[in-house]
């Protein structure tokens, strides 16, 4: 099949959309190296490493550090098992009413963060439960479960039956048949599904804005700094490791699954 090279004016196009997304990155790691504390002059009037140091030492960055990797982490594990075990019921049942079940399962994910977090907050109000690492947790669950159910799902309805059948026949039970053919097969895409999960619990604010009280994540930690900044480039070394803890599940997640066609029984 013969491609038409595409025009000069399709490649500007393209070069000027990729600009625009990723421009504003790269002055975010400029201004970590700016010799300037409060302002953003540009061209910067000078560059050093000092704020890295500066960051480190920084008593107040530590704690809200460690509390976004303890929920995403938590919010993970706790998405890998439900996520998992919602798939493999949408996927391997018929029932009346799938769809929409189905559709709420990924709904909240489409809902806009605001709503989900005003509904959570009075969720919590109603039941009386005080807020903690826990109440975040939740938050993020609500959305990390269908990252990890859009992956498992996916993967699950490329499978052919036929090999669950076979497990049977030769003698497997239902853990047996999970754990030495659906579990291989589902590996990449349950590995990606968390990655991702990961990455979105780690760097998200709205919902976290609702469910945290008095505690700060280290988004919520960023915002609080941009509002009333102290030292403004060490925000921006804050959000270069954020940017780099998310950008790396985000690249494995998409270097594991781009390959998934490869399952058994996948062309059947």
């Amino acid at each position: 099949m013969r491609f038409d090279r595409p025009s000069f004016g399709l490649k500007l196009a393209a070069i000027g959309g990729l600009a625009f997304l990723h421009l504003p990155i790269l002055l975010i790691f400029l201004y970590a190296f700016t010799t300037e504390e409060r302002t953003y002059a540009f061209p910067p009037p000078g560059l050093t490493t000092q704020w890295f140091a500066v960051a480190w030492n920084r008593a107040d960055i530590w704690p809200p550090l460690y509390l976004s990797l303890r929920v995403a982490a938590i919010s993970t594990a706790l998405a890998m098992v439900l996520g998992t075990l919602v798939a493999g019921a949408m996927a391997q049942a018929r029932f009346f009413g799938r769809e929409q079940i189905s559709l709420l399962i990924i709904l909240p994910i489409a809902l806009p963060g605001v709503i989900t977090g005003m509904s959570l907050r009075s969720a919590f109000a109603i039941m009386e439960i005080p807020f903690s690492t826990w109440t975040i947790v939740l938050g993020h669950a609500t959305f990390c479960i269908v990252i990890v159910y859009n992956n498992a799902v996916a993967r699950l309805r490329r499978l052919s039956g036929a090999i669950t059948e076979a497990s049977a026949d030769l003698g497997a039970n239902a853990f047996q048949t999970f754990r030495h053919v659906l579990l291989p097969n589902l590996g990449s895409a349950l590995l990606a599904g968390g990655m991702l999960a990961f990455a979105l619990s780690f760097d998200e604010v709205i919902v976290t804005t609702f469910t945290a009280g008095q505690q700060s994540t280290l988004p919520i930690w960023m915002l609080n700094e941009l509002v009333r900044p102290r030292q403004r480039p060490v925000t921006n070394v804050v959000a270069m490791v954020v940017f780099v803890v998310t950008f790396v599940p985000i690249l494995l997640a998409y270097y594991l699954t781009r390959g998934g066609a490869d399952t058994a029984g996948g062309g059947k």
